[in-house]
């Protein structure tokens, strides 16, 4: 189940890094560039518990707290 969660958050996270490279406007690029903080907050949170590491966790929030600023 985490292993499918893991994949498609990859799979999302490569969208977001290939709009924020090719995106035709600077509005596109910094949503893509927020999605990208997101999804990122996601995998460090999915491999946490994939791993059996629940310091992933307390990492993927404060990661969360610096992606608001």
């Amino acid at each position: 189940m985490f292993i499918v969660a893991t994949v498609a958050v990859l799979i999302a996270l490569v969208l977001a890094v290939s709009r924020a490279i090719l995106g035709p406007s600077v509005f596109d690029r910094v949503l893509a560039g927020n999605s990208v903080g997101t999804l990122a907050i996601l995998l460090l949170a999915v491999l946490g518990f994939l791993t059996g590491r629940p310091e992933w966790l307390d990492i993927a929030l404060t990661y969360c707290l610096l992606n608001i600023i």
